[in-house]
């Protein structure tokens, strides 16, 4: 699958996608909505994603009061991957008690404009819907204990507290998109 890649200090692709909740959200509705934009593309079947499960909702908890937003939109194929699909979604999200965003992107094409690849993949976009920071939460999936580099939370405090973002890229790590054939 070509992607274009988004790059540091791109503009925040346009998305209308529905959510577990029911309802239909806009990037630029949420983005007004907040000083700091997540979008996480995730899925239900990966293990690096049911690995970052807990800490993504640890992140929005954190930084809830200082309005961040957290959004994770599942691009995966669910023909190939019935794990994926939206009821599998709505029972993911209920399970976990997701405090984030849950959205389908049915078409995949969310994925293609931003360049995402893989699950789980941050793209941090500040309040002028700016990319300022690309890549994983942190520098291990297996062991939360075992963190060492808070890379997602280091740019949240940076740019929340005035400061360039110090390493605004890092490479992703988890499973492929499943793309459709």
């Amino acid at each position: 699958m070509i992607t274009n890649k988004l790059k540091i200090g791109d503009k925040l692709p346009y998305f209308h996608l529905k959510c577990v909740d029911g309802k239909y959200y806009s990037s630029d509705e949420l983005s007004e909505k907040s000083q700091a934009l997540i979008v996480i593309f995730s899925c239900n079947h990966c293990p690096y994603v049911k690995a970052y499960e807990d800490r993504i909702i640890a992140i929005q908890n954190d930084y809830l009061k200082r309005n961040v937003m957290i959004v994770a939109i599942n691009s995966n194929d669910d023909v190939n991957y019935p794990e994926d699909s939206f009821d599998e979604m709505i029972k993911r999200s209920k399970e976990k008690n997701f405090n984030f965003l849950y959205l389908r992107d049915e078409s995949q094409e969310i994925a293609k404009e931003f360049g995402a690849t893989h699950t789980p993949e941050v793209f941090l976009f500040n309040k002028e819907k700016e990319l300022i920071y690309h890549g994983k939460i942190d520098d291990n999936w297996q062991n939360p204990q075992d963190v060492k580099t808070h890379y997602l939370r280091t740019a949240l405090d940076e740019y929340l507290s005035g400061k360039e973002v110090q390493f605004p890229e890092t490479y992703s790590i988890g499973c492929t998109i499943k793309w459709k054939m």
